[in-house]
């Protein structure tokens, strides 16, 4: 199981890597959230998790899951038959 920080690190990086390759600017992406540039940055080095209503709506701008934001992966751990 991760813990705090490694969940923080993992979105910020998630959210960094999509931003490049959508070619956004912080600052571009900070004003589609209408965040300043200094939160998101707080996001991307992991100093700050955003809640989930921004997790949804960065997931809504990229167009991908919370799943994929998270960087959970989606794998059966057993039977609970």
């Amino acid at each position: 199981m991760k813990t705090e920080e490694e969940k923080r690190g993992t979105i910020g990086t998630n959210i960094k890597l999509l931003r490049e390759a959508k070619n956004l600017s912080q600052t571009e992406l900070a004003k589609k959230l209408w965040i300043d540039r200094t939160s998101l940055a707080g996001y991307e080095i992991g100093k700050r998790l955003p809640d989930i209503f921004m997790l949804c709506k960065i997931a809504d701008i990229f167009d991908v899951s919370l799943d994929a934001l998270a960087g959970r992966e989606r794998t059966p751990k057993g039977n609970y038959n």
